[in-house]
């Protein structure tokens, strides 16, 4: 990837996004402001990777402008009760914007509708604002489509004659954005290899522990599947863990780019993983909400899709050299930000269509 050589700050001076087009109260506004901007980044959990990385591209955001008191929060586990309280303490400390993640957006209704109501601007991040809020912004991939590109990259694994099981594992059941990715993933299956069977979704859990619990439950349950394949951030470090520790071999698959599931990509113990790009989808929350806080502007509204990676075999030793720490991550997305905050109409579409 060819990276451009001035700074974010140079690349990103000047730079103009669309603004919204309806009136959307989420946005702000308020006249310019050249101080030093107070906001927060929400997010559902701090011991969970996805959530990691979007929490690091927002501080690189707030780290480009230079400016930005950011605070960031987050409950240790998911907790959707206590990160509503976390929100709420952001709306009284960081009035500037707040980028929210959450597991639970249902929870956010009155929140979100009490920030907008006090001029607080608010971005949802990877999960769309509910119905009934003034949010009009919304940052995240289409999980569709990272379910899609996993199961694509599945069946070059897989002869088009196969036979057999394959077991679908599903973190969060219930979760809007996880049932995406399953929707992606099995219809490309289905239609790619009409032979195999697909099982599940079966309840994966999302915390660290519970996570490994339940998938080596339903790997010795499935003792005849030729695959088991996930759409959450933990099962790629579960599933190859059960393949070392049983001896075990069967084709496993995942979204999100925990570290040990990058190694075992690399190790060839998962076939590939369909990342979601958390980093960037932080970035763009916060850099959007900085660029619209210093123009006085209203912020856009709409669906900013920052796009999907796939990881396998042929660029794990790029990915992996990104990860490194932050320093690594800002200079690995340098161009890729540039491009997208310096073309909105691009990456901008009407919410109703976001998948």
């Amino acid at each position: 990837m060819r990276i451009r050589s001035q700074t974010f700050a140079t690349a990103l001076i000047g730079v103009l996004v669309v603004t919204g087009c309806g009136s959307g109260d989420s946005g702000g506004g308020g006249g310019k402001k050249t101080g030093t901007l107070k906001m927060g980044f929400v997010y559902a959990s701090t011991t969970q990777n996805p959530f990691q990385e979007m929490a690091l591209g927002a501080k690189a955001a707030a780290d480009v402008d230079g400016k930005v008191t950011l605070n960031s929060a987050a409950p240790t586990g998911v907790n959707g009760p206590a990160q509503v309280q976390l929100f709420q303490s952001a709306t009284r400390n960081s009035k500037d914007g707040i980028a929210l993640q959450s597991l639970a957006p249902d929870l956010f209704v009155r929140p979100l509708v009490r920030a907008a109501d006090t001029d607080v601007p608010t971005v949802a991040v990877d999960a769309a604002p509910p119905p009934g809020t003034k949010t009009k912004l919304f940052v995240g991939n289409s999980n569709t489509e990272v379910g899609r590109a996993l199961g694509t990259e599945f069946v070059k694994h897989v002869p088009a004659n196969a036979t057999g099981e394959v077991v679908i594992g599903n973190d969060i059941p219930g979760l809007g954005l996880l049932e995406q990715r399953i929707k992606g993933l099995t219809s490309v299956i289905a239609k790619e290899r009409p032979g195999l069977k697909i099982k599940g979704p079966l309840d994966s859990k999302s915390e660290p522990t519970d996570n490994y619990n339940a998938w080596n439950s339903i790997v010795k349950a499935n003792p005849n599947a030729i695959a088991f394949l996930g759409v959450g951030g933990q099962d790629g470090v579960s599933l190859p863990l059960i393949q070392k520790q049983t001896g075990r071999k069967f084709l496993a698959g995942s979204c999100d780019i925990d570290p040990a599931a990058l190694k075992a990509v690399k190790d060839g113990s998962l076939f590939a993983l369909s990342s979601p790009e958390h980093w960037l989808k932080g970035y763009v929350a916060l850099r959007l909400m900085t660029q619209h806080r210093r123009a006085g502007t209203k912020l856009p509204e709409g669906w900013w899709n920052p796009g999907t990676l796939v990881v396998n075999s042929a660029n794990i030793d790029q990915v992996m050299q990104r990860q490194v720490d932050a320093k690594s991550r800002a200079a690995y997305f340098r161009a890729i930000a540039d491009k997208q905050l310096a073309n909105p109409g691009t990456y901008l579409k009407p919410l109703s269509q976001a998948d």
